[in-house]
C-alpha cells in the first residue's frame, strides 16, 4: 500500500521541477499533464501537481501549487519525504 503525503505549496511547477531535481539527485523525470513518475527496480515515486494558481496578500502575489507524493516500495516514506522537504524549504528572517 503507497504512503501519501499532501502538501500546499508556494512554488511554481518550474521552480518545483528544479528543485525536485536536486532532492532526487537526477533529472530522469519529466513533467507531464501535472504528474511526475519516478522509478526504480523496487519502488517509485508519483507526483501529482496541481494547476497553478496564486494567492493575493494585499500587494504580494505568491505563486500555490497543490502537490500529492505517492510513495510505493519506500521502507521509510515519512524520512524520504522529510528528506525531500529539506530541499524545497526557504530561508526567511
Amino acid at each position: 500500500m503507497p504512503d501519501i503525503f499532501e502538501k500546499e505549496m508556494a512554488i511554481t511547477h518550474r521552480d518545483f521541477v528544479r528543485l525536485l531535481a536536486r532532492a532526487l539527485g537526477h533529472d530522469m523525470f519529466v513533467l507531464e499533464d501535472g504528474k511526475i513518475l519516478v522509478e526504480g527496480e523496487t519502488r517509485s515515486l508519483e507526483i501529482r501537481l496541481s494547476k497553478q494558481t496564486e494567492r493575493r496578500i494585499a500587494s504580494l502575489t505568491f505563486p500555490v501549487t497543490f502537490v500529492r507524493f505517492e510513495f510505493s516500495g519506500y521502507k521509510d516514506a515519512a524520512k524520504e519525504m522529510a528528506r525531500i522537504d529539506l530541499h524545497f524549504q526557504r530561508g526567511g528572517g
